[in-house]
Order: C-alpha cells, then sequence, then structure tokens
C-alpha cells in the first residue's frame, strides 16, 4: 500500500513537471538562447559585454526555475511534515514498550495516515500547478521581451 501510495504522488508530480517544462520552461529557454545568439552577433562589442549580455539573457530562467523549485520544495516539505505527524500520533499510543502483537496495529494506523497525506497533498498539486503557471507566465512574457542592445 505505501509503494503504491508513493507511486501515486511521484506519477502526479512528474506529470506536473512535464507540463511546465512543455509549457513554460521550454519557451523561456529557447528565448534566452535566442537572446544569448543576438549577443553573440554584436561585432562591436567587447568579450565583457558580450558575456554581461549573455548572462542578462539567463535571469529569466534562473528566475523560472527557481520558482518550479521553490514550489516543489515547499510541497515536499509539507508532506514531510504531514507523514512526521503520522509518526508522532502513532509513537505517542504506542507507548514506551508496545508488544509485538500491537505492532501490526500501529504500522496500519501509520500506513493509513501517510496514506491520507498522499492524499491531502495529490489534491493540493493543481493548485500548486496554477500558481506556477501564473508565475511562469509572466517570466515567459518577460523572457521574450529582453533584447540585447
Amino acid at each position: 500500500m505505501v509503494d503504491a501510495q508513493a507511486r501515486k504522488a511521484e506519477d502526479a508530480m512528474k506529470k506536473i513537471i512535464d507540463e511546465i517544462d512543455q509549457q513554460h520552461l521550454r519557451k523561456i529557454q529557447a528565448n534566452m538562447h535566442r537572446c544569448a545568439a543576438r549577443c553573440c552577433d554584436s561585432t562591436t562589442d567587447s568579450m565583457e559585454q558580450v558575456q554581461n549580455c549573455v548572462q542578462q539573457c539567463s535571469v529569466t530562467l534562473k528566475q523560472a526555475e527557481a520558482i518550479v523549485q521553490n514550489e516543489f520544495t515547499s510541497t515536499q516539505n509539507r508532506f514531510q511534515r504531514c507523514v512526521m505527524e503520522c509518526n508522532d500520533a502513532v509513537k505517542d499510543r504506542m507507548g514506551p514498550s508496545p508488544s509485538e502483537s500491537e505492532m501490526p496495529k500501529y504500522q496500519s494506523e501509520f500506513e493509513n495516515c501517510a496514506s491520507k497525506c498522499v492524499d491531502k497533498h495529490v489534491a493540493l498539486l493543481p493548485t500548486m500547478m496554477k500558481r506556477m503557471k501564473e508565475l511562469l507566465a509572466s517570466k515567459q512574457q518577460n523572457s521574450a521581451l529582453y533584447y540585447p542592445s
């Protein structure tokens, strides 16, 4: 049961990552490369100016990647806290020296609680996805607007 729930969460996250990559990050990355290519087209700028230009082109992609990373880290941390609360609750019920015969019951309690954590956090993923899409859409527009001099 734990493996199935872990796969469920993993599959849901992978689906979001793929969608974010295809709809937003790749476009921002493509704009970054086009921008950098325009920087390199300059025959009058110094090597330092070209390098600065190329670095400026990558700012939006770095910001977009940070948005995605922060959202996933936040969601992962919330999920881990939920599972830790399950663990603590079961430990509190177990007492200092549970018998061997009680252990399957406590294991089952923990698994049920952890399963609810997975369901709860998978249900929150569409909200996270919407938030990321909104933030990334503005970054995508900004990445298309930057043109080096």
